[in-house]
């Protein structure tokens, strides 16, 4: 069985959202977080979705689950004071109600771009090689800058470069193992799941996804999701 963990437990501040934090900034009347739940909700292979939200708006994003029809949601639990916390708390709930062996995608609730196709092929991934990390090509020149007084360091050749997204997909016992492992040690900087994943030595294999899908987490990032689902809606009233 495959589980969509979607972590929806952050605030904002770069989207300068004010009162509402970014996941819910409505377009077009609907929350953003729901058009990235429908993703899952309409998607054949998920069989149920979790939800790790900030804690106050709980109520806010089961009145929204109703109202939008998003059926395959089994909890709504509350975030923590990270991603990688918010994350956890959701892993938690999918452990108490699915297989060790089943499938758990975690992706950002402010990435409502992501494509049946990608979902398929994650999940396909992460049944044959043992997890699955959405990545799409570097399209833009990268230096590390670590030299004195701003100056430009090594130039990365962008074609061996990979920008990671999501969903980022594991069984749920080897995400939950490293998660234990890292509250034992206190650590919980680790900037996502893969990275957690990489650090206790798990071999982590890609599938491309559409670049498209972006993390809406600056107003121009909104502005261009808008500009997406604009042109969709013209292709289909023009049949273009």
């Amino acid at each position: 069985m495959n589980a969509a963990l979607i972590f929806a437990g952050g605030t904002g501040k770069r989207m300068n959202s004010k009162a509402v934090p970014k996941q819910f900034l409505i377009l077009y009347g609907k929350p953003l977080i729901i058009y990235t739940l429908e993703k899952f909700e309409n998607h054949p292979d998920i069989d149920g979705i979790v939800i790790a939200c900030l804690e106050e708006w709980i109520p806010k994003m089961k009145k929204y689950c109703e109202q939008f029809n998003i059926t395959k949601v089994r909890a709504i639990v509350p975030g923590g004071a990270s991603g990688q916390e918010s994350i956890y708390h959701g892993l938690k709930s999918i452990s108490s109600m699915y297989n060790d062996d089943d499938v758990v995608l975690i992706h950002d609730g402010v990435r409502p771009l992501v494509d049946p196709n990608t979902i398929t092929k994650a999940i396909e991934c992460a049944n044959t090689k043992g997890n699955a990390i959405t990545v799409t090509p570097a399209i833009e020149t990268i230096f590390l800058d670590n030299e004195a007084d701003g100056e430009v360091g090594r130039i990365i050749d962008r074609k061996q470069c990979l920008m990671a997204r999501a969903p980022q997909c594991f069984h749920i016992k080897d995400i939950m193992a490293c998660h234990t492992k890292a509250i034992e040690e206190q650590k919980d900087d680790f900037i996502d799941s893969a990275s957690m994943m990489k650090y206790y030595g798990h071999k982590l294999f890609t599938v491309e996804g559409r670049p498209e899908n972006i993390k809406i987490t600056t107003p121009v990032d909104f502005y261009m999701f808008r500009a997406i689902i604009d042109a969709r809606e013209n292709q289909q009233i023009f049949g273009l």
